[in-house]
């Protein structure tokens, strides 16, 4: 395909949205964007003024925030072809765990393709079993 930036998926706002809208599950696209990287950067906290915080701050604040990111194995491998969870390679089924947990719900899709059909479908509750955190 063809060269894109990618920006470092934001878990904290994720959970903020989740929680704020009542998430009971996730769509994840484009994970063959990242069929290529050797390392896949997950942010999971901000630093603001010097201060490590979990939370999403107050909007005046957001301009100031740093990201801090958890570093997590790429696949580099094509996953265009995939159609079931335990097809994804080990280490995408990890990085998507990691975001059900951030975000507090399940994930249900998981798009591997541009094409309608180049889709993951999880169980009900997605992967592993994760209920929604409205149901935990």
């Amino acid at each position: 395909g063809r060269p894109r930036r990618c920006g470092w998926f934001d878990g904290v706002s994720i959970g903020y949205a989740a929680w704020l809208n009542g998430f009971t599950a996730l769509a994840v696209t484009k994970l063959d964007v990242l069929d290529g990287f050797e390392e896949i950067k997950l942010c999971t906290g901000y630093r603001l003024d010097g201060e490590v915080i979990d939370h999403l701050p107050d909007t005046p604040d957001l301009e100031r925030v740093e990201p801090i990111y958890e570093t997590w194995p790429g696949w580099m491998t094509p996953t265009r072809d995939v159609r079931t969870w335990s097809e994804l390679p080990k280490a995408a089924r990890a990085y998507l765990h990691r975001i059900a947990e951030l975000a507090g719900a399940p994930i249900r899709y998981v798009s591997v393709g541009p094409g309608r059909g180049e889709l993951v479908v999880l169980d009900t509750y997605g992967v592993e079993g994760m209920a929604p955190r409205s149901e935990r």
